[in-house]
């Protein structure tokens, strides 16, 4: 961009006329209007400019909007050396420049540098041309916490769970620590400061549990830090949201999310409760780690104690241990998909929790889907309880309700996963048997599975994974008894000469 004295200006060839001034705030004493480009004290004697008088500025003609007839200016001033002005003359026309003979990019860019106020830099001409080239917005005035609210409200045919995931991320953590940033200038040190935020806030929960005063204990209760799992979900939601600023709203033209590294999410593998392991519990309360399995044993005596206790549920607790259901699978067993005849079980759909409202839908894969085979021990418990099931329905008559499911309630409605996970923690403490939660016990099968001698293709069939390696490094722990069958393998199969000292 070329500039000249005043009154005078050059045209580029695609950015409009631009020309540097000089003016000062001077004011006619008769009018009070102000002289500007007229004071004399801008001049020396010899007709150059005075140096310490008055200060320079620009302007440029910007593309014409539609339906406007006037002329848009970007004209700004207050720069001390000619040089300034005419710098930023020039890197305001190579901005527009980047539009090429796309009028409606370069009206976008007229309004990114109308939006500029003065004294303020302009914005990065390579940064500029990076999202043009990416077909990116070059300039928006959107916040991150808007943009949020946007693309939530844009969601279409997700789970109710996803949802709700979405929903609690942005309400909780993205709008609160990233909300108020401008979406386009949202950037790795804005993500990395929210992470080191929630770092102390955990730090702070931790403290505050194991305060000697109670009120501090109060002020805590019911809250957990986030775990490395927690904050791993956290950010695919915000990896997710950032790559549709990218391709859908063209708002964004990079992912600084994908620069961020989280803690790994440790792999929590079922660890089983040994008799040291159950003194150690008994003695401090610790578990020994936050998946564990009972031996067989004690899984057996859970089955008695549920079965004298817990008449009604004693089944499903049952089915789960010796087939590796979830939870919501065996909520949402239905009617024929239990078949006595070919002694099979059809595992087709689920009934979970959407913040406490429970939520009937297909399982979530296809490897979810599945068929597997019972065996008697598990079909009479199975037979046994469909006769009283039948019994009821026929003593409730007309206010028996059809859900079609398998595994109902003594009134014939379905049950709640969460009240069937309270019972089974209920019966656990009243048991005195170690804690396990309920969907340990499929963890539990998978194990006994394992350790029977199955391999790892039928554990996964049974299990419904996707992955072998998802069974092979969560569910493959097998029992200390089953350990210690094999430990002097190697030892046996090595030669050594009589000790002396034996």
């Amino acid at each position: 961009m070329s500039t000249q004295g005043p009154g005078t200006s050059r045209k580029n060839d695609n950015s409009g006329e631009g020309s540097v001034f000089k003016r000062c705030s001077c004011k006619d004493p008769g009018t009070g209007r102000r002289l500007n480009a007229a004071c004399p004290k801008l001049y020396r004697s010899g007709g150059g400019w005075h140096p310490h008088h008055g200060s320079w500025g620009y302007q440029l003609e910007l593309p014409q909007r539609p339906g406007l007839r006037r002329r848009q200016l970007r004209r700004t001033s207050g720069f001390a050396l000619r040089e300034a002005a005419a710098a930023e003359l020039d890197h305001a026309g190579s901005l527009l420049d980047l539009a090429g003979t796309n009028q409606q990019r370069r009206i976008e860019i007229a309004d990114m540098l109308d939006a500029c106020k003065r004294g303020t830099p302009l914005p990065d001409r390579d940064t500029v041309a990076k999202r043009v080239k990416a077909g990116a917005a070059v300039h928006t005035d959107k916040t991150t916490a808007e943009c949020l609210t946007t693309w939530l409200n844009g969601r279409r045919g997700l789970a109710e769970h996803t949802m709700r995931g979405y929903s609690d991320h942005i309400r909780l953590y993205l709008i609160p620590y990233l909300g108020e940033v401008a979406i386009q200038d949202l950037d790795h040190r804005h993500i990395n400061a929210m992470y080191d935020a929630l770092d102390e806030r955990n730090a702070d929960i931790i403290a505050a549990k194991a305060s000697p005063d109670p009120r501090v204990q109060a002020s805590v209760r019911g809250v957990r830090p986030l775990g490395d799992s927690s904050l791993q979900r956290l950010h695919a939601t915000l990896r997710k949201f950032l790559n549709d600023m990218i391709h859908t709203y063209h708002l964004r033209d990079s992912n600084p999310a994908i620069g961020v590294e989280l803690r790994p999410q440790k792999k929590r593998k079922p660890k089983v409760w040994t008799s040291a392991a159950v003194a150690q519990w008994q003695k401090t309360g610790e578990r020994p780690g936050p998946v564990m399995v009972w031996t067989p044993a004690q899984a057996g005596e859970f089955l008695d104690f549920a079965e004298r206790h817990d008449i009604a549920l004693y089944p499903m607790f049952l089915l789960i241990l010796h087939r590796g259901l979830r939870r919501g699978e065996g909520c949402g067993l239905r009617e024929h998909d239990v078949d006595f005849d070919d002694h099979i079980i059809t595992v087709v759909q689920q009934i979970t929790s959407v913040g406490y409202q429970p939520v009937t839908r297909f399982v979530k894969s296809d490897a979810g889907e599945r068929i597997i085979p019972t065996g008697p021990k598990t079909e009479v418990v199975l037979a046994d309880y469909r006769r009283r099931r039948d019994g009821c329905q026929k003593v409730s008559g007309a206010d028996w309700p059809d859900t079609g499911l398998f595994f109902v309630r003594p009134d014939g409605r379905a049950w709640h996963p969460q009240a069937v996970s309270d019972r089974f923690e209920h019966l656990v403490i009243k048991s005195g048997l170690p804690p396990v939660r309920l969907h340990d016990l499929r963890h539990a099968a998978a194990t006994y599975l394992r350790a029977g001698g199955a391999d790892l293709k039928e554990v996964q069939e049974l299990l419904g994974h996707a992955r072998v390696g998802t069974t092979s490094d969560i569910y493959t722990s097998v029992l200390l008894e089953f350990q210690r069958a094999h430990a002097d393998t190697a030892a046996d199969l090595i030669p050594r000469r009589p000790s002396a000292a034996a």
